[in-house]
Parts: C-alpha cells; structure tokens; sequence
C-alpha cells in the first residue's frame, strides 16, 4: 500500500463517523400519548415550562422581587425550561 493510499483510506472512518453523527437524528420523533392523540414531546414540554414559568413569577412577586426586563426574562425563562425539560426527559 503506498502512501497516497494510506492517506486516501485515513479520511474514510473520519467522514463515515461524520455521517452517522448527522443521520443519527433521523430516529422515530418523541411524541406523547395523550388520550389517543399523539403530541410532540416538544409541545408538551413547552406547555409544562409555560406553567414553571408562572409559578416563578408567582413565587417572585410573593418575595416583591422586581425584574428589569420582565418582557425578556420570562420568556427565556420559559425557553430555557422547555429545552431543560426536554433533555432530561425526551433524550
């Protein structure tokens, strides 16, 4: 084997360990079984971190804790939520 084959023969196990990394996302999509109807899991933690969310700003308001930018912070609070639950439940 000369070199120039070596180094061909290098790259392969590189780029086939890239393309199972990117097709390794192509799995069966989480859904949620609610009554019959299938949600994506996505969706149902959106929902659950929305309702975290409120009761944080309860919980803020009962300590008369004032936010600077209220119009920012809850919903990157709810963002952070939703993807926070989904990876610990979904992944």
């Amino acid at each position: 084997m000369s070199a120039e084959e070596k180094k061909r023969s290098a790259k392969y196990p590189l780029f086939v360990s890239l393309l199972l990394w990117l097709l390794a996302g192509c799995s069966r999509a989480p859904s949620v079984d609610i009554l019959g109807s299938f949600f994506p899991a996505w969706l149902f933690c959106l929902a659950v971190s929305v309702l975290l969310a409120a009761l944080v700003r309860w919980l803020l308001s009962w300590f008369h804790t004032n936010l600077a930018l209220p119009v920012l912070a809850y919903p990157s609070l709810t963002a952070f939520l939703t993807l926070a639950l989904w990876l610990i439940f979904f992944h």
